[in-house]
């Protein structure tokens, strides 16, 4: 492979890395565009217009779940996520979210799409994400760390992301500093149409299932079910994309959980923003 080819690979794996992070366990809408020189699969034009903001009881009862689950400070999380031919994957761990921001550790797992068999056949089926308050690091294979000159993680910097794209970054980074569960109950709270579904039994506990629309052009449907500590149990997301249907499911449990994140050795870690840098080059 000639040089200007493995340094698009390593591109390419790392932005499919970061859309893996990014995607795990978020919610919102997908970034408008990649940062820099790609775009990640299932990206979407942002929407032009919104529906009113919800208003009444039912407001009343989501802000009261988005300020217990912000309080409760962090949760493990479950998910499963599926964006068109592209990407499905899932993810594991543990996130804490303070007013200095993201913490925490998740396994992702490839589980399909054309994204996955890129990383497969870079011999990396799984990564360990760990998420810090400034920047993330992704944890690949030995087999593509061999390209990365022997490191096996990549540094995402929330501001250098923020800088590339013309803009589409800080969507970008935006996405990995909030996958967290209180962030899905702002999200339905943008939407007009929210409501009560009723009343279920999820993984064992009693939960009101709400429901709404959000997005304009773009529209997607979230659903939370919420215990009776005004605690998330469940989200469901589902919209499309480019390539297809987007469908997030997460649930969250432990609530209070202590979570920590040592940040990798330098010395084993390559920066995203010098490998672009290096691809231009």
């Amino acid at each position: 492979m000639t040089g200007t080819r493995a340094r698009r690979t390593v591109v390419s794996v790392a932005v499919s890395a970061a859309l893996a992070c990014a995607t795990a366990c978020t919610s919102g809408e997908p970034p408008a565009s990649a940062p820099a020189t790609s775009t990640p699969p299932g990206s979407t034009a942002a929407p032009s217009s919104r529906p009113p903001a919800l208003t009444g009881p039912s407001a009343d009862a989501l802000r009261s779940v988005e300020r217990a689950t912000g309080r409760a400070a962090s949760a493990r999380v479950e998910s499963t996520t599926v964006m068109g031919r592209d990407l499905s994957l899932e993810a594991e761990g543990a996130l804490g979210w303070r007013d200095d921001g993201l913490t925490g550790t998740l396994t992702i797992t490839y589980t399909g799409g054309t994204t996955a068999e890129t990383m497969r056949s870079l011999g990396t089926t799984a990564m360990e994400a760990r998420y810090l308050p400034d920047a993330y690091y992704a944890k690949m294979g030995d087999e593509f760390a061999e390209r990365l000159g022997g490191r096996h993680w990549i540094k995402y910097v929330y501001e250098d992301l923020e800088d590339l794209g013309g803009g589409a970054g800080a969507g970008f980074a935006d996405q990995m500093r909030n996958t967290t569960p209180h962030q899905a109950v702002k999200l339905l709270l943008t939407a007009g149409d929210a409501r009560k579904v009723g009343e279920e039994t999820t993984r064992g506990r009693r939960t009101t299932h709400w429901s709404g629309t959000v997005g304009g052009e773009t529209a997607q449907t979230v659903d939370i079910w919420v215990d009776d500590r005004d605690l998330l149990v469940k989200k469901v997301e589902r919209g499309r994309t480019k390539t297809g249907e987007l469908t997030q499911t997460a649930y969250y449990s432990d609530y209070g959980v202590t979570v920590s994140a040592e940040r990798p050795a330098a010395a084993d870690t390559a920066d995203f923003k010098e490998l672009l840098a290096a691809q231009g080059s």
